[in-house]
């Protein structure tokens, strides 16, 4: 079983112990297995805690699975493309990235962008009479699963005609509005979603096994695995023993404590878990003012550039030597910084980690008193989105907008009080005067979140994560990127929902070409345009501190300006 070991700052470990002591005493593990609302709010907790039973792989059909991954390996598809959002995609992401493609099976590729650029380029990747498509999506009327099905249904109608329905899967709950669609256009398969399982925590339930099938996983091999850390942390074990239970004691108490950054290290292997872990983290415990805020993907810095309002979390893959990790682990640990650290032994035994931080998940959210199972603040966004895109279907026509700065290429939003604030702090009426402005509204205990509504390309990724490890090294603070709008069901829920420390510098772009949405007046433009729009609106709702950074259609010369502008405005 994967072993771990928490190394941490003596005050932190003395909270720590009585944490545990008072799960014990109160018998929070077998609480939690008794589906026992009050171990929380005694809401309706109880009704969404069938992902304890998918750890054992008590949630899936494994014959059916192995049956329907013979069935794709003899159909020779060379390509898996899965259309999801969420939890419907950040699980089978991780096996993608994790497993790479298996001998025999299709390539597993995961698509979760309303971005016109980043699904052409999938596009690309391509052949539609030889990929399989599956729509993911657990209530069956997810804005982006939809729209990407209508376009890949057509791409598929052009290509192979009536026999279309044989390259499409659903995953979907009973009675969805996608079960109906599969049915009648003579989807290949419709899996089923366990309603009783909130999409963050469903990736050992069809919605993550399914694309893992048809990868080619060794589903057996999988949940043997799995099994061990089911049973670890089972409702009968103490909780120093319980590897979840004490994990999640760890990050709720540090997070009470002020510590409430779970910064994520992790193998270049592996890494992928620590997207799949964002999501879990935030939408689970960022409300009512508290959050663990998951920062993931930060470049290594030195030890001294990590401000104290952090916890690490380091998964290392054996047998994948990366010194400066380890070295950075320790130094973390020896400079005071709580670390808890995680060793895999393979990366087959990923599904113990799934279970291990759902556990702890559900800990951490009894020890911060919520509920770690709703969303309050995701359907804001949806709201906004929906009334702009029918707006759209109405008029053809988004509502103007007006710059409050411009200068070339580059235009800045910003609503009233963000910009009073603005013009009080700004030396200059630039748009590098305003970001140097805005930056400086982040202090101690504050985090950066840069949230980018563009292809999801790795030059875009490469440019922004420079960006964020230059305004941590110089200002001491965490950092977070997502891109949109896929951070919108994953940590945009903590952001919103969350404490009042996030800067966020939205980011956004005009693609040079549209892709026209089958049945609909827009195009995947305005639908990316409306969800950076609701977006926002939310967060200037929420009172947070937030500007948008438009940068036109040069978006290379857009991201090197902005490269700029933040090493002017740090100094």
């Amino acid at each position: 079983m994967n072993q771990h070991l928490a190394r941490l700052p003596a005050g932190l470990q003395a909270e720590v112990d009585e944490a545990l002591e008072r799960a014990g005493r109160e018998r929070w593990a077998e609480r939690l297995w008794d589906r026992d609302a009050s171990l929380w709010t005694g809401q309706d907790e109880a009704k969404w805690l069938k992902w304890l039973d998918a750890g054992g792989g008590g949630c899936i059909d494994l014959v059916a699975l192995q049956a329907f991954q013979a069935e794709v390996n003899a159909a020779s598809f060379a390509h898996v493309l899965l259309i999801g959002m969420g939890g419907s995609s950040l699980g089978p992401e991780v096996f993608a990235q994790t497993f790479g493609a298996q001998a025999g099976f299709p390539q597993l590729l995961v698509l979760d962008s309303t971005d016109p650029d980043q699904i052409r380029r999938f596009q690309a990747q391509i052949d539609p009479r030889s990929t399989l498509f599956v729509v993911s999506s657990k209530s069956g009327s997810t804005l982006e699963p939809d729209i990407l099905q209508r376009h890949f249904w057509a791409a598929a109608k052009e290509a192979v005609g009536d026999a279309a329905g044989s390259h499409f899967v659903a995953v979907t709950d009973p009675g969805s509005k996608l079960e109906t669609l599969a049915n009648q256009e003579g989807f290949r398969r419709i899996f089923a979603g366990e309603p009783q399982i909130g999409g963050r925590y469903s990736v050992l339930s069809n919605f993550g096994m399914v694309p893992a099938a048809a990868m080619g996983v060794d589903l057996d091999r999988f949940f043997a695995s799995t099994r061990e850390m089911v049973a670890a942390c089972g409702p009968h074990a103490s909780p120093k023993a319980n590897p979840g239970v004490e994990l999640g004691c760890i990050l709720g108490t540090a997070a009470k404590g002020g510590q409430d950054k779970v910064s994520i290290l992790a193998s270049r292997g592996i890494a992928d878990l620590g997207a799949w872990l964002e999501q879990l983290l935030a939408e689970s415990t960022g409300k009512q003012g508290k959050a663990l805020i998951p920062v993931d993907a930060e470049r290594p810095g030195p030890v001294g550039a990590y401000s104290y309002d952090r916890v690490f979390a380091y998964l290392r893959l054996e047998g994948h030597d990366e010194p400066e990790l380890d070295a950075l682990a320790d130094g973390l640990a020896e400079a005071g910084h709580p670390l808890v650290w995680i060793d895999l032994e393979d990366r087959g035994d990923i599904g113990q980690e799934f279970f291990r931080w759902e556990v702890a998940t559900a800990i951490a959210g009894a020890v911060m008193q919520l509920d770690p199972f709703d969303q309050p603040d995701v359907e804001a966004s949806k709201i906004k989105t929906r009334k702009l895109t029918d707006q759209y279907e109405e008029t053809g026509a988004l509502e103007p907008e007006t710059a409050f700065v411009r200068e070339g290429g580059i235009a800045i939003f910003a609503d009233p009080a963000n910009a009073q604030a603005l013009q009080e702090l700004a030396g200059a009426r630039t748009p590098a005067a305003y970001l140097e402005a805005h930056l400086r509204r982040a202090g101690e205990g504050d985090y950066v979140g840069i949230l980018a509504y563009l292809d999801r390309s790795h030059p875009h990724i490469d440019a922004l994560q420079k960006i964020r490890a230059r305004i941590r090294d110089r200002k001491t603070l965490a950092t977070v990127l997502g891109f949109g709008p896929r951070f919108l069901h994953s940590t945009g829920q903590a952001y919103k929902g969350g404490p009042n420390s996030g800067v966020f510098l939205q980011i956004t772009h005009e693609p040079a070409q549209d892709i026209a949405v089958p049945g609909h007046r827009y195009g995947f433009k305005v639908v990316e345009a409306a969800q950076a729009r609701g977006d926002m609106g939310v967060l200037v709702e929420r009172g947070r501190r937030v500007i948008r950074i438009d940068l036109g259609r040069d978006v290379e010369g857009g991201l090197k300006w902005l490269a700029d502008a933040v090493e002017a405005a740090l100094g």
